[in-house]
């Protein structure tokens, strides 16, 4: 297991999510060797092919409320009206937890995920040109400049908090 591996799976950790490590059952493997089982995340280190998912999957639990992390297992589907904004909102999430974390965003965004926009996501996000963020401020994760400054707080990407409650 690499550091960047060891600490993302520490920090999912410290924030409340449940992590554990066994076999992936393929009806519930959405990306290689991570997915998320029963509310929390289940790795198999031996077949985690991009670590940095760990930090996107994770983001899909920390904003989702307590209540309805509760439920979430196996492949997350856009069968609900909140998909495409807890999508984004997983990516804002991830993208933040990189920088906290120190790890190359790069290594989240990847070239073989987000449907081949790994990498342009990443630069985006390196230049400010952000997406789901409103909805995190909505939700008290975060505050964008403008009222980051108002009240006297760091900007997006700092968070305020970490999983929905």
């Amino acid at each position: 297991m690499t550091v960047e591996t060891k600490k993302m799976i520490d920090f999912v950790q410290s924030i409340g999510i449940i992590v554990d490590f066994g076999i992936i059952p393929p009806e519930k493997e959405f990306v290689p060797g991570i997915c998320i089982h029963h509310g929390g995340l289940l790795i198999d280190i031996n077949s985690l092919k991009y670590p940095g998912d760990i930090l996107h999957e994770a983001g899909h639990l920390a904003v989702a409320s307590a209540e309805n992390r509760k439920k979430m297992d196996g492949i997350l589907t856009n069968d609900h009206n909140e998909a495409p904004a807890e999508e984004m909102m997983a990516i804002a999430w991830s993208f933040a937890a990189a920088i906290y974390l120190n790890i190359d965003p790069k290594i989240v965004f990847h070239e073989f995920g987000y449907k081949g926009g790994g990498g342009y996501i990443a630069d985006n996000f390196i230049n400010k040109n952000y997406f789901g963020v409103p909805m995190l401020q909505w939700l008290g994760f975060t505050k964008d400049e403008k009222n980051a400054a108002a009240e006297g707080v760091p900007a997006y990407p700092h968070m305020l908090k970490w999983l929905a409650t």
